[in-house]
C-alpha cells in the first residue's frame, strides 16, 4: 500500500506557474502508474496529466498540453506538476493518484490518492 501527500498549491495570478509535489510513501515507488488529476467546484473530477509505467511515457489532458510538465525524482519518491501559463479555469483541487495498474485517465479506478492541494488562479 502507498501514501500521497501532495505540497505546492496556492494562489497564482493567471499567466504564473506553479508546481505541484506528490510524495510517496512506498519505496516501490517506481512501480506504480501516476496520475494527477484535479475537481473544480461543482464540476467531476478529471484527468490532467499521467506517467505509465510500462513504457515510461507522459501524456495530459489536451486543456493543459503545452502549459503543464508532469516529471519525477525517483530518489524522493516525488511526481510533479508543473503548472505554466496558469488560466482561472485551472483553479481545482489537485490530486495525484497512484496504482500498480494502468488506468490510464480513468478516475474512478486508481486505488491510492491524496488528500488534495488547493491552486486558485487569479484573473
Amino acid at each position: 500500500q502507498v501514501q500521497l501527500a501532495e505540497s505546492g498549491g496556492g494562489l497564482v495570478q493567471a499567466g504564473g506557474s506553479l508546481r505541484l509535489s506528490c510524495t510517496a510513501s512506498s519505496g516501490f515507488f517506481m512501480l506504480y502508474n501516476m496520475g494527477w488529476f484535479r475537481q473544480a467546484p461543482g464540476k467531476e473530477r478529471e484527468f490532467v496529466a499521467g506517467i505509465r509505467r510500462s513504457d515510461g511515457n507522459t501524456y495530459y489532458v489536451d486543456s493543459v498540453k503545452g502549459r503543464f510538465t508532469i516529471s519525477e525524482d525517483h530518489a524522493k519518491n516525488t511526481v510533479y506538476l508543473q503548472m505554466n501559463s496558469v488560466k482561472p479555469e485551472d483553479t481545482a483541487v489537485y490530486y495525484c493518484a497512484a496504482d500498480y495498474r494502468d488506468y490510464g485517465n480513468d478516475t474512478r479506478k486508481y486505488n491510492y490518492w491524496g488528500q488534495g492541494t488547493q491552486v486558485t488562479v487569479s484573473s
